[in-house]
């Protein structure tokens, strides 16, 4: 109890690479954890799948196919490219000085492609553990739900970093529970989810970052900084979570793209909840349909002829 158990089962390695599962903004979610991997002694590497153009970029910009090295110096994308972003912000704060700021970069692409890229960058980097990160929880929901959220990109990832050979620790880290609501995920079928993993001891338990802690303020300046250089497109999963980082709760603004919701922002999107990534791949019902795709488009056909194949669960409200 005295120690989350991620973290010792992170202890036998030294070179620990974070990467963003769902594209978008998700590697900022991991920032908090990098930092206290970092503070521990580990070297942390950052990884995202992204949503931006990356074709466009210089081809000097390209570590390895589909390996994308992003710097505070990359060019191009000027008004959507969060991995360039968080290189930037990573180059010019103090505090952050002890994590790297090159940002690998992931195009859209299926899961054989993508495991390629990860198995590329696993050796040009060294990694002996891979932290998968959410930033929210449809990553833990396995198909037979009410609804999957956003299921593309985050099954893309899990079933390309689950059949990657030669990393002796992969494991997976959500933040932000409740924030998938807005695409219709009931959060009672994520608890059960959690709770079954939980009995296939896949479940590594959760834990909050501080508010007031040195992680809790890094990614706060993450965050802000990310809406101030995407401002027509901000993160609202991070958002969120920053609000939670910050002892907001409610219907919480920060930008102009949730007017027309009504957000719930609490302290469980400051928990990160932990999972071993074999154990949670295992659980999975569809994953294995989506070996041997090439593109994405392959992967979201293959997920919606499941889905229109299997039985769901009946959802339930949460009752306290």
């Amino acid at each position: 109890m005295q120690r989350p158990a991620i973290f010792a089962s992170l202890d036998p390695a030294q070179r620990v690479l974070i990467a963003g599962a769902g594209g978008g903004f998700d590697v900022y979610a991991g920032l908090p954890l990098a930092s206290a991997l970092r503070d521990s002694g580990k070297q942390v590497f950052l990884a995202n799948l992204s949503f931006s153009e990356l074709h466009v970029l210089d081809l000097g910009v390209w570590a390895a196919p589909n390996v994308a090295a992003v710097t505070p110096a990359t060019a191009g994308l000027d008004d959507y490219f969060p991995e360039r972003s968080l290189a930037v912000w990573l180059a010019s704060n103090e505090a952050a000085a002890e994590l790297p700021t090159t940002v690998y970069a992931f195009p859209k692409v299926g899961v054989e492609p993508l495991r390629e890229a990860y198995a590329a960058l696993v050796e040009l980097l060294g990694i002996d553990a891979i932290v998968l990160i959410d930033g929210g929880t449809d990553i833990l929901l396995r198909g037979d739900e009410a609804a999957l959220g956003t299921p593309v990109e985050d099954m893309t990832s899990l079933a390309a970093v689950a059949g990657l050979d030669g990393v002796p620790v992969r494991v997976v880290a959500c933040i932000g529970f409740g924030i998938d609501a807005y695409h219709g995920v009931n959060h009672v079928q994520v608890l059960e989810n959690i709770a079954d993993l939980d009995q296939d001891g896949a479940y590594l338990g959760a834990f909050s970052v501080p508010s007031g802690s040195r992680e809790a303020e890094l990614y706060r300046s993450a965050v802000e900084h990310a809406q101030a250089t995407t401002p027509s497109r901000p993160s609202i999963v991070n958002g969120q979570i920053a609000a939670a980082l910050a002892g907001r709760h409610g219907d919480v603004r920060f930008t102009r793209r949730t007017r027309d919701s009504v957000l719930f922002v609490n302290p469980l999107m400051a928990l990160y909840f932990t999972f071993d990534l074999i154990g949670l791949a295992r659980r999975n019902l569809y994953l294995d349909r989506l070996e041997h795709t090439i593109g994405m488009n392959q992967v979201a056909s293959r997920i919606a002829a499941y889905r229109a194949e299997a039985p769901t669960r009946t959802p339930r409200a949460f009752p306290h």
